[in-house]
């Protein structure tokens, strides 16, 4: 069995430096390390439990089948702040049938980020009988 210590989710930007903008300045994730130098060095993000890699560059975009979905405490007070720092918003935060609130944006790439919010009585915080 693999015994995972620790995780990152890696992305070669088309625009690193933009790239950098994006998540460390409007969308404000705390910087974990940077390591190498000049425009297509690496900078790696906190992401919650885990940790987002932007390092090196892609002549195109990644693939549409990569997603981000990031929980955060409350996806409304999220929208004010992306919004008030000129983040596209793609949808509003949206109460989904699965009981989630959701929002969603993009980086640069276009790259679809989901912002989630898990009500305090969603099975996902709270499971009856357990």
């Amino acid at each position: 069995m693999v015994h995972v210590l620790g995780s990152r989710i890696l992305l070669r930007p088309t625009d690193p430096e933009r790239s950098r903008t994006f998540y460390g300045e409007r969308l404000g994730l705390a910087v974990y390390r940077e390591f190498g130098t000049g425009p297509e060095r690496g900078t790696v993000y906190f992401l919650g439990g885990g940790f987002l890699e932007l390092s090196g560059r892609s002549d195109t975009p990644p693939s549409s089948a990569v997603r981000l979905w990031l929980q955060v405490a409350d996806v409304h007070a999220a929208h004010d702040e992306l919004r008030a720092a000129g983040v596209e918003i793609v949808r509003p935060p949206v109460r989904e049938p699965w009981g989630l609130v959701e929002m969603w944006i993009a980086d640069p790439d276009g790259v679809p980020i989901v912002l989630v919010e898990v009500p305090a009585d969603h099975p996902l915080r709270y499971r009856p009988g357990i």
